[in-house]
Formats: C-alpha cells, sequence, structure tokens
C-alpha cells in the first residue's frame, strides 16, 4: 500500500511549508507570520489527512482543501512581497513551485478543481485504506 510520505506532492509540499518557516522566523508581524505558515502547512497536512482516509469523498474533500490552501498561500505570497516582508525573488521562487503541480498529472486534481465525490478525476486512484494521487 503506498503512503502519503512516497508523493511527491506531498514531499514538495512539507518542503516549501519548512522553508517558509525558516524563512519568515525573524518576522515581527505574529498575524501576518502566523497566517502564512498555517496556510503553507496546511497544505501538506491536507494532502496527507486525506490520503489516510478510508472513503473516496472524505479524501477528495482533503485534497479540496489542499488546493485552497494553495491559492491562499500565493495570496499571501504576493502580499508579503508587497509589503517587503518576503523578498521579491524567494517570493517568485515559491509561487513557481506552488504552481508547478499544476502541471503534474499526479496532481491535476489539486489544480483543476474539485470534480464531484461521485465523479473524481480520472488521474486519482481509489484504493481499500485511502486515495493514492
Amino acid at each position: 500500500m503506498m503512503r502519503f510520505e512516497n508523493l511527491e506532492v506531498w514531499k514538495k509540499a512539507a518542503r516549501l511549508s519548512a522553508d517558509i518557516y525558516r524563512n519568515l522566523k525573524d518576522l515581527k508581524d505574529y498575524g501576518f507570520k502566523d497566517q502564512i505558515t498555517r496556510s503553507g502547512l496546511s497544505v501538506p497536512s491536507n494532502i496527507a489527512e486525506g490520503f489516510e482516509r478510508e472513503s473516496q469523498k472524505e479524501c477528495l474533500n482533503f485534497l479540496s482543501y489542499a488546493k485552497g490552501s494553495c491559492g491562499e498561500l500565493r495570496c499571501q505570497i504576493y502580499i508579503g512581497i508587497d509589503i517587503k516582508y518576503i523578498p521579491k525573488n524567494v517570493g517568485n521562487k515559491w509561487i513557481q513551485e506552488y504552481r508547478v503541480p499544476e502541471k503534474n498529472n499526479s496532481t491535476a486534481y489539486l489544480s483543476h478543481g474539485p470534480s464531484t465525490a461521485l465523479h473524481p478525476p480520472t488521474h486519482i486512484s481509489i484504493c481499500a485504506g485511502g486515495c493514492a494521487l
């Protein structure tokens, strides 16, 4: 059985989340720092939680949450660049990193949005004990 830890999309999202924490560790605007680190942490967390769910519907719901968190995070990165909390080159790199999975078939669900639970994207296979991207 495949584990979420083996998913490239999860590995990438987890690395990016850690990178956000490292880069913003000295930021004194705790409200902004808390919000952006939470949305960054939410992406790999929701992928992991969805993958561990038993039903197809639950799995797809959590993958949809991960997609929403990607959008929220990109929005916060743009704002962080604009208000000079995030260096432009770093922020643009993060934005690109969060867009790359959208071109990858294994994560196309995250970029193209939810189908319905009754009509999941064909590239997501469902197996006993969770769903696999």
